[in-house]
C-alpha cells in the first residue's frame, strides 16, 4: 500500500473545513509534534486511497465505528457532515444508519449519535 502526504493533504482539503482539521491537527501535535502527519499520510493518503470501498461506504463504517465507541462526538460530528456534504448520503440515511445500530450498540450511543448529527445539520 502506497502512503501519500500529497493525496492524504488532498483528501484533507476536500473533505474537511480548514478550522476542524487545523483543530484535530492541533490535539495530536500539542503533546506529539508530528503525530498528524501520520494521520494525514497513512489514514487519508493510505487506507483512504485503497481501492474497493467507496467514500460513502467508509463513511458509514466510520460512523458506526465511532458511535459504538462512544466518546467520540467531535469525530463523529465530523464524519456525519462528510458522509452528507462530500459522501452524498442524505440526512435520512445517516439517521438510518444509527437505527439500524441501535439493537447494537444500544439506545444511549444511539442517542449520542442522534446528538451529533443535530450538531453536524445546525451547526
Amino acid at each position: 500500500m502506497e502512503l501519500s502526504m500529497d493525496k492524504g493533504n488532498q483528501f484533507v482539503e476536500q473533505t474537511q473545513s480548514p478550522e476542524g482539521t487545523a483543530a484535530w491537527k492541533q490535539q495530536l501535535d500539542e503533546y506529539a509534534p508530528g503525530a498528524s502527519d501520520w494521520v494525514v499520510g497513512a489514514v487519508f493518503g493510505g487506507t483512504y486511497q485503497r481501492d474497493g470501498l467507496e467514500l460513502r461506504d467508509r463513511q458509514m463504517l466510520n460512523m458506526a465505528a465511532l458511535a459504538a465507541m462512544g466518546g467520540t462526538e467531535p469525530q463523529l460530528t465530523g464524519h456525519i457532515k462528510t458522509a452528507v456534504e462530500v459522501a452524498g448520503m442524505s440526512r435520512e440515511q445517516v439517521a438510518e444508519c444509527f437505527v439500524h445500530l441501535m439493537p447494537y450498540i444500544g439506545v444511549p450511543k444511539t442517542l449520542a449519535a442522534m446528538r451529533c448529527m443535530k450538531t453536524a445539520f445546525d451547526g
